[in-house]
């Protein structure tokens, strides 16, 4: 492990969770909300997303740690009144963030994939960033669906709950991020396990895509 390899990583994450962000604003946008574009939120400009402790240290002190790599960036405004199909035009926002980074690892597979790169053919540093490529975002995708509140999973169970659930999901949301942290800290290894299999998993799709 080195700087190079640390700022690449950083720089990897900062572009995921950038695009992931971004897509949730365009969403919302197309389904009629325009709270993240009257926030300057619907841009590629990174000072506009980045949350300094989830899109940077916790990143790079899980890659550190050869954790699986995951994190987040500031979340985007959206405001569900404005929305069509309400709570599933939420879910809608709030899935295109983690379908985003499963399209971006599945593009950068394919090309890793069929270039060769994924395997060394250009070198090591090539193979490096590739393969961090798709497994950071292979990483935001399965973090990113856990049913927790306020992750963009808990916008699917929130949306197919009864009305009687609705608000102790609504209340949990407040403290869901907290909640996660006690859960990683006190359930690591189990955490990551669930994490790299989940990873696994979507590896071995991708291999049987493309007949691997």
């Amino acid at each position: 492990m080195n700087i190079l390899s640390i700022f690449i990583i950083l720089t990897i994450v900062l572009v995921s969770v950038i695009l992931h962000e971004l897509m949730h604003g365009v969403v919302a946008y197309f389904l009629g909300d325009k709270t993240a574009k009257y926030a300057g939120r619907l841009t590629l400009n990174p000072i506009k997303h980045i949350d300094p402790f989830m899109s940077i240290i916790v990143p790079v002190l899980l890659y550190m740690m050869n954790a699986p790599v995951f994190g987040g960036a500031k979340p985007v405004p959206v405001d569900s009144r404005n929305l069509k199909w309400g709570e599933w035009g939420m879910a809608l926002v709030a899935i295109a963030g983690p379908l985003t980074n499963l399209v971006l690892a599945f593009v950068a597979f394919l090309i890793g994939h069929f270039t060769g790169l994924l395997y060394g053919s250009a070198g090591e540093l090539p193979m490096f960033i590739v393969s961090e490529f798709v497994i950071v975002n292979i990483g935001f995708t399965i973090f990113n669906i856990i049913p927790i509140p306020p992750l963009d999973g808990s916008r699917l169970l929130y949306a197919i709950s009864p009305d009687g659930v609705r608000p102790y999901l609504a209340a949990m949301e407040k403290y869901g991020i907290i909640i996660i942290y006690i859960l990683i800290l006190l359930l690591g290894p189990v955490f990551s396990n669930i994490m790299v299999n989940g990873m696994n998993g979507i590896l071995q799709f991708f291999y049987f895509v493309v007949g691997g």
